[in-house]
C-alpha cells in the first residue's frame, strides 16, 4: 500500500533492486492482477509475502450481511494460502448502521473468529486482529487497543488468532508497552507495522500516516518492545499518504528503506 502506485510486477521488481525481501500484500491489487499469477510473480523475484490484507469487517447484525462477510473471509484465508502469506489481518469493521452497541459488535467479531480460527488454521495462515486508533471505531474498527484486541484473541489458541501491532494506531496508548508483552508472552504478535502520525492531519485522517521519520513516533522504542516481547518477523512499512502515492513509487520506495534503516534500525 505504501507504493500502490507501482504494478505487482513493478513492484516485485522494484523489491528486487531495494533489496527488499518480503512485501504486505493487499488483496485489491492481487485480486485484480489474479491469484495464482501474483503468487507466480512474487516467488519468481524471490519474495515472501509477509501478510495479506485484509480480512474482517465482521460487526454486521443482518444474517445474510453476516454469511456474506464470513464467505469474503474464508475466500481472504485461501488467498493469503495461496501467496504464501501465514498471516492475514483483520480490520473488524465499525458499528452496523443505527447501532450504538460497540460490546455487542465485538462479540460478534468473536462469533466470526470461532468460525475462522479453525479454517485458517487448516489452510496454514494466522489471523491477526488488528486494533485501529480510537477515531475509526464508528466506522472501521470497533477494536481500538491493543488489549481489546487481546482480549478477543485469547479467546482462541494462538496458533489461530493474534494481534497486529501498527504504530500508527497505538503509539497514544500508555497502556500498549505492557500489551505487547503480554502479547509476545503469549506468541501472539502475528505482525509488526509501522507508520509514523503526522500532523495536522488531512481530511478523513485515513491516508495521513507519515514517511517515518517524519512525525512523532520514536520507531526504534516500538521496535524494542516487540523484541523485549519475542517477535523477530517482518517489520512491514505501511503508508496510505496521498502525497507519496503522487510520486515516483520507485523513488518511494527507495526512500522508505533507506528511513527504515536510518529511523529503526541503526
Amino acid at each position: 500500500m505504501t507504493v500502490k502506485q507501482l504494478s505487482l510486477p513493478e513492484l516485485a521488481d522494484a523489491c528486487g533492486r531495494s533489496g527488499v525481501g518480503s512485501v504486505g500484500l493487499w488483496r485489491e491489487p492481487v485480486r485484480a492482477y489474479g491469484v495464482e499469477a501474483a503468487a507466480r510473480l512474487v516467488r519468481d523475484a524471490g519474495l515472501t509475502v509477509s501478510t495479506l490484507c485484509r480480512g474482517g469487517f465482521l460487526t454486521a447484525g443482518d444474517p445474510v450481511e453476516r454469511a456474506e462477510a464470513l464467505g469474503d473471509n474464508h475466500a481472504a484465508v485461501e488467498e493469503a494460502a495461496a501467496l504464501g502469506a501465514e498471516v492475514l489481518v483483520l480490520v473488524s469493521g465499525g458499528l452496523p448502521a443505527g447501532s450504538k452497541d460497540l460490546r455487542g459488535a465485538r462479540e460478534r467479531v468473536a462469533d466470526a473468529l470461532s468460525v475462522l480460527g479453525p479454517y485458517a488454521e487448516r489452510h496454514g495462515v494466522r489471523l491477526a486482529i488488528e486494533p485501529l486508533h480510537p477515531m475509526y471505531a464508528s466506522d472501521r474498527c470497533v477494536v481500538s487497543t491493543l488489549a481489546q484486541a487481546l482480549d478477543l484473541a485469547e479467546r482462541f489458541p494462538a496458533h489461530q488468532v493474534g494481534v497486529a501491532v501498527d504504530t500508527y494506531h497505538v503509539w497514544w496508548d500508555d497502556r500498549a508497552p505492557a500489551e505487547i508483552a503480554r502479547a509476545g508472552a503469549a506468541g501472539r504478535i502475528h505482525t509488526f507495522q509501522l507508520a509514523d502520525w503526522t500532523t495536522p492531519l488531512p481530511a478523513g485522517v485515513l491516508d495521513g500516516r507519515g514517511q517515518i521519520g517524519d512525525g512523532s513516533i520514536d520507531m526504534r522504542e516500538w521496535k524494542g518492545y516487540v523484541e523485549a516481547a519475542g517477535y523477530h518477523g517482518p517489520m512491514e512499512v505501511e503508508l496510505f499518504n496521498e502525497g507519496l502515492w503522487a510520486r515516483d513509487g520507485r523513488e518511494v520506495l527507495a526512500e522508505t528503506t533507506e528511513r527504515f534503516l536510518r529511523h529503526v534500525v541503526r
